[in-house]
This record gives structure tokens, sequence and C-alpha cells, in this order.
């Protein structure tokens, strides 16, 4: 059920005088609200309802690149921190305005009004949709871009009044994604709402790049066979409040060619693989982590010396492999490794027996890991089954 606007309790008028006035007091509104949206996150994160931290939303509007004139989609975009950042990657490169088209769709009507109040404040002008699930029909208009901070291995993605009910669905036309997982429902939702030259960036638990079960696998074939899986990047553990499970930042390019404006590198037929498993700074008095500047850096000038983009300085160099952290493959290849898409298999360092051991320790934490998190999703139905015996 969609969530109601929320209306404001009696008797709210003298302190929220208190607090607009205080608020009107800061010079820097920005900063506090960056600081609130924080907290928020921090206070929400066990419902695994969160925002996106700065590092990341620079790392993934970097990788998609957005520009002027783009229409910019978030189809969960949450305190709109994707959004926001996008007209910042822009304003800076063209030194005005941007005329970019940003849209957001939120189902939580809360965290919608969160959205609105976060572009308000920076002076950004998107239109945020009324509050409603994104899945539940495909978009109508390409999109140049699409950023997404997707909910990992969300189940019952399909409205049950929805389920029984075949229907011919473009984003899904030889089959619709099962039922147990949205994973696969929300790629295919991103890959069609692109226009003929769109990129996306949206984060995807693990398991979407190496589950060997048929329909992850099918789907993983259909997009390299398609040619629009541009790069995967293997992100470090404990950098999301809501969850220890490792994640991967996806990369859609449905033009990769070398054109105009964009790549001066032919790169159809390749992916690129970035594994940044290793690539965090620590938080002092937390065991979370953070991607950091320096290595949201790294990961961007390794992709545009692949992509060899002009504008881009540190595009002056030629690609080149490095071990344990970038390597470029061909489609035939993964094709080969049953289209597996996980960085750490393709970007993997030379092994002697220390590094195997630790990497191997690793390895099962984060399999234990992701296992206990299908466990708490899979609590849920498995109760509501028992109840129904």
């Amino acid at each position: 059920m969609r969530d109601a606007v929320p209306s404001l309790p009696p008797n709210i008028d003298v302190p929220l005088r208190g607090l607009i006035q205080s608020i009107g007091a800061v010079r820097q509104v920005g900063g506090l609200l960056d600081q609130c949206l924080r907290n928020l996150s921090a206070a929400q994160a066990h419902g695994s309802h969160y925002f996106t931290p700065h590092d990341i939303a620079r790392l993934m509007v970097g990788v998609a690149a957005p520009q002027d004139g783009h229409r910019v989609l978030d189809p969960v975009c949450g305190s709109a921190g994707l959004l926001a950042e996008s007209h910042r990657y822009v304003r800076e490169r063209v030194g005005l305005n941007p005329t970019m088209s940003l849209l957001g769709k939120e189902q939580h009507a809360h965290t919608s009004q969160v959205a609105r109040m976060n572009l308000a404040v920076r002076g950004i002008e998107a239109r945020i949709f009324p509050p409603g699930d994104s899945l539940a029909k495909p978009e109508t208009d390409p999109c140049d871009i699409v950023l997404a901070n997707l909910p990992f291995n969300q189940p019952d993605w399909a409205p049950k009044e929805r389920s029984d009910r075949p229907s011919v669905d473009p984003r899904w036309p030889d089959e619709a994604p099962p039922m147990g997982s949205a994973n696969s429902a929300w790629m295919l939702h991103i890959a069609h709402a692109l226009a003929p030259q769109g990129r996306a960036a949206f984060l995807m638990a693990d398991i979407a790049a190496k589950s060997p079960q048929p329909g992850p696998r099918k789907l993983r074939e259909r997009l390299v066979r398609d040619d629009i899986v541009e790069s995967v990047i293997a992100l470090p553990p404990r950098i999301f409040g809501h969850t220890d499970t490792t994640a991967c930042l996806w990369v859609l390019n449905k033009d990769k060619s070398a054109r105009s404006g964009w790549g001066t590198v032919d790169r159809r037929g390749q992916v690129l693989f970035i594994n940044a498993r290793r690539a965090f700074e620590p938080m002092s008095k937390s065991r979370e982590r953070r991607l950091g500047d320096r290595h949201v850096r790294r990961i961007l000038t390794t992709l545009a010396r692949w992509r060899g983009i002009a504008e881009d300085s540190s595009a002056d160099m030629p690609h080149g492999d490095e071990p344990d952290w970038s390597r470029s493959c061909s489609t035939d290849e993964i094709a080969r490794r049953r289209y597996e898409l996980m960085p750490t298999t393709y970007a993997a360092e030379p092994l002697g027996h220390e590094s195997s051991t630790r990497s191997r320790v690793d390895e099962l934490k984060r399999e234990l890991v992701e296992k206990l998190d299908q466990i708490r999703t899979l609590e849920p139905q498995l109760l509501a089954a028992l109840e129904e015996i």
C-alpha cells in the first residue's frame, strides 16, 4: 500500500518556527542539511532504508558522466543525493546552471519529502514523483542517465494482485523475473529505460554477478550478449551502514563505440573489471569503512583511461591491466566463464601461499555474510508459509 503523505501534528507552530529561525541563522545551510541526512540515514540503517554516502554518490555519478541537457532518473531516489550530485557534476563543467531534467521516484512518502527539501535547499529544480513503486510499470520516456542505489536482494517485488496475471511487459518479453528477489527485475527495468546512447550506474549485491542459478545467469548472458555491460566494480565490505553484504557497482552503456563527445576508444565486445575490495579507509571509532576521495579518483581514472575520454586529462595515458586492480576482458572470455561477472574473478591478485590463504578466508567470510543476509530475507516468507499450514 502506498504511504500516505504525513500531516503535521497539532500545536507544532511554535517549535517549528524556532527550528526555522535556527536554520536561518546558519550560513552554510547545505552543510547542516548534509549532517542531518547522515544522522537520519544512520538512524534508519537497521531497516535497510538509508541514503547513499557522498563518496559513493560521487563515484556513481562520475562513472555515468551526465552531461548538460540530459534526462537523469533515479528510480529509488531516497534523499535525492544522486540527483543533487549529478547537478553539481554538470554545473562544475559547464559553469552555468545546468539545463538537465532531473527525475526522482521514491516509494516512501516521508523519504520523498526529504528529497524535495534536499533539492529545494540547494536551489535545484527537479521532479519528484508522488510516492509509488518504480517496478510497477516500465518507464515511458527513455533516459540518458539512470542512477540507483538499489535495495539488496529485495524479496516479493511484484504486488500480489499482479503476480498471478500474466501480461506482456516490454522489460521482460521472454519471461518475467523470479518473484523471490527483485535483483533481476531492477536490472531489466533500468536497461529498458535507457536511451540509445544511455548509461546507467547502480549498486547490486555480489550474488547478482556470480550466482550459478539459471535465472541470474541467463540475465547476465542477455546483458553481455546485448553488449551493454561496460564495467563492474567490486566495492569494499562494510561501506554501507545498513548491511555487511558486499556489493558491486554496475555500469551499463547502450553505445560503447568511440564517438565525438565521449570516448576515443571503441570498447564494443569488452568489459572492464575493477577489483576495489581493498580500496577503503577505516572510520574512527567504528567498524564501518568508507571508499574515500583517493580511491574514488583512482577508479574514475582507470575507467577514463579505458574509455579514452578526451576531456579527462587522466586519459592521456592508455589503459593497462593492473594485477589485483583492473582487467579488460572480451565478451568471448566472459562467455567461456559461463557469464560470471565478479571482478574478483578477472582482476585477481597473483597468489602466493600467504595471500592465497588470506583471500580464501576473506571469500568465506563474504559468503557467510551473504548466506546470513539471505536467511534474514527469507525468514518472513517462511513464517508466512508456516502460518498457512
